[in-house]
């Protein structure tokens, strides 16, 4: 419909209603020349009212297409949201619409209806204009809107409603100056900048999420690859002196050195380990520390065979096995034992490092540094589905536990990459 079919389309109709007058006017005896008069002052208003209305759609949505010039607005909206999700959008969005008055939300229907007062565009108040009387009495004093969310599934359908609120016949003798395709867009700018905002807050939510996963995998790195060096001075130390008066136990001392070093140096690049893989590096790690100890040192173990392949997070049982010698069993006069004990209970494994030493002090109260970043390793990798607990042991010495899923949670990564 161009500009100029649209003016004479309501120049016409109002001709033909003042046709009609006419007709009823002479069937009663009266004048014709008023009716004339009435309809040729009325076509002098009507007309630049049809005009200044195509030139406000055109300013408000940059075109006049026949869908855009009508006074009644329909629209369909897609939102990536359920129903429930959707109908607080679009709720929400009307509450913001300037004028509105008389909302009814109806949740359970899924429909929301308001009305929306109608200001002058241009502003003028107190102009003369026959047209505006008229708007008053076929009920143009606001338009209505209605809103209706349709399920989809995980998306859903907005339909729009925007009309004045007068009968549909009115809108062959007035024009709406655009009032409601300004609340259709202005409605769904509101939709549309909601739906962008939640999807950039996803996409900051995903982002810090990533940053976490990096901050958290760092933070894992640099607790894995925490290394005690004076632990290998101290070895090479003790084998070169041995090499000078029994190469014999020389030679055993740096091949378990060679095999801690084998099962530890992979290991760390790779972050894979299992509880086995573990045993074995403490057990060689031990295995050193008697050639140093002597005597003052024995180990138990017991771990059934099943057990060894369940993921275990890398270097985690050496840290516990060195705490034990460290502030348990080198401080003691006469040495000690080392247990090593792991059993599973309804999908979780608990590993036991305990030993008989001095138990907990000033110095060793379970609170130190080895002992925390076991546990922000646990933290980081199992969530709340693991732990460690400490706890003195009987008759005298520490007992720590560690306990993690049998299997990997799902969603969440191997512990062995932790």
């Amino acid at each position: 419909m161009s500009t100029f079919t649209f003016v004479l389309r309501h120049a016409l109709a109002w001709c033909l209603f003042y046709l009609a007058v006419l007709i009823v006017w002479s069937n009663l005896g009266l004048p014709e020349f008023i009716v004339l008069l009435l309809a040729m002052l009325t076509l002098a208003f009507v007309i630049p009212d049809a005009i200044s209305h195509v030139h406000r759609v055109r300013m408000i949505i940059g075109q006049a297409t026949p869908e855009h010039l009508r006074n009644r607005q329909r629209r369909q909206v897609e939102v990536p949201f359920v129903a429930g999700e959707a109908f607080d959008l679009v709720d929400a969005a009307l509450h913001e619409l300037p004028g509105v008055m008389d909302i009814e939300s109806a949740r359970d229907s899924l429909r929301v209806h308001a009305g929306v007062r109608r200001e002058d565009p241009y502003g003028a108040q107190g102009r003369f204009d026959p047209l505006r009387w008229i708007d008053r009495r076929l009920g143009g004093h606001r338009d209505m809107v209605t809103a209706t969310v349709h399920p989809n599934g995980d998306t859903s359908t907005i339909t729009l409603a925007c009309e004045p609120e007068s009968a549909a016949w009115t809108d062959w003798l007035r024009v709406d100056h655009g009032s409601n395709l300004q609340t259709a867009e202005a409605i769904t700018r509101a939709i549309t900048r909601r739906v962008g905002e939640q999807r950039r807050g996803e996409r900051a939510a995903a982002h810090r999420t990533a940053s976490a996963k990096e901050l958290s995998e760092a933070k894992l790195s640099l607790l894995h690859a925490q290394v005690e060096p004076h632990f290998l001075y101290n070895t090479l130390a003790s084998a070169q002196l041995l090499t000078r008066s029994d190469p014999a136990r020389a030679d055993q001392m740096l091949g378990h050195l060679i095999e801690y070093l084998r099962r530890s140096l992979p290991r760390t690049l790779q972050g894979q380990s299992t509880l086995g893989e573990e045993l074995e590096r403490a057990n060689a790690w031990l295995e050193i520390m008697k050639f140093r100890m002597g005597a003052r040192l024995e180990t138990q173990i017991d771990v059934p065979e099943p057990l060894l392949a369940v993921p275990f997070p890398a270097m985690m049982l050496q840290t516990l096995v060195e705490n034990a010698i460290k502030h348990g069993l080198e401080p003691k006069t006469g040495g000690g034992t080392v247990w090593i004990r792991a059993r599973e209970t309804e999908g979780r494994v608990a590993v036991t490092v305990a030993d008989d030493g001095r138990g907990f002090s000033s110095e060793s109260s379970g609170t130190g540094i080895g002992l925390r970043n076991v546990r922000e390793r646990l933290r980081l990798t199992y969530g709340e589905a693991a732990g460690l607990r400490i706890a003195a042991n009987f008759p005298s010495g520490v007992a720590a536990t560690v306990t993690v899923p049998a299997a990997p949670e799902p969603g969440r990564p191997e512990p062995a990459h932790a």
